[in-house]
C-alpha cells in the first residue's frame, strides 16, 4: 500500500507576490500528515490563523511526488543500507 504522505509548513515571504521565505530558518513546520484531507485541515488552521498578515503563507507539500519506490535507489542512499 502507497502512503501519501504531506508536509505542511510556511513563513514570512519577502514579497507576497512570490514564494520566496524571508528568513528559512524561521519556517513554521506544521507537520506530517497521512493523507491530503488531514494536511489541508492544518494548512488552513494555518492560513485563517495569519490572515491578517499578507506576508505570512503556508503551503502543503506532496511528499509521496518525490519518491517513485520502482526507480532504482541512488547510490547515496544505497550507502545507508
Amino acid at each position: 500500500m502507497t502512503q501519501r504522505l504531506h508536509l505542511v509548513f510556511g513563513g514570512e515571504l519577502l514579497d507576497p507576490s512570490r514564494n520566496v521565505f524571508r528568513d528559512v530558518k524561521d519556517i513554521h513546520i506544521v507537520g506530517m500528515f497521512p493523507d491530503y484531507a488531514s494536511a489541508y485541515s492544518a494548512w488552513k488552521a494555518e492560513a485563517q490563523r495569519t490572515v491578517d498578515d499578507a506576508h505570512m503563507r503556508y503551503f502543503i507539500a506532496h511528499i509521496h511526488r518525490l519518491r517513485d519506490e520502482a526507480a532504482p535507489a541512488s547510490a547515496t542512499e544505497e550507502m545507508g543500507d
